[in-house]
């Protein structure tokens, strides 16, 4: 479980093809849309958007994160 995370950091999470891996954009802190996806993101329950090694987009939970 990562929860400092910072832009460049590199980390892993599990996919539904097993484990993914990618960089961290920026620590998103209020809602935005992802690729149609609402996002839910506040200070207090921040998300990770991440771009994986493959090119997808995507936010996580930083629970779901661990750095590599």
């Amino acid at each position: 479980m990562a929860k400092d995370l910072k832009s460049g950091d590199r980390v892993s999470w599990k996919s539904h093809g097993g484990v993914a891996r990618g960089e961290v954009l920026h620590k998103q802190v209020s809602d935005t849309t992802i690729k149609g996806h609402q996002v839910r993101a506040s200070r207090e329950e921040p998300q990770y958007i991440v771009t994986s090694d493959n090119g997808g987009k995507a936010s996580h939970k930083p629970s779901a994160l661990t750095k590599i």
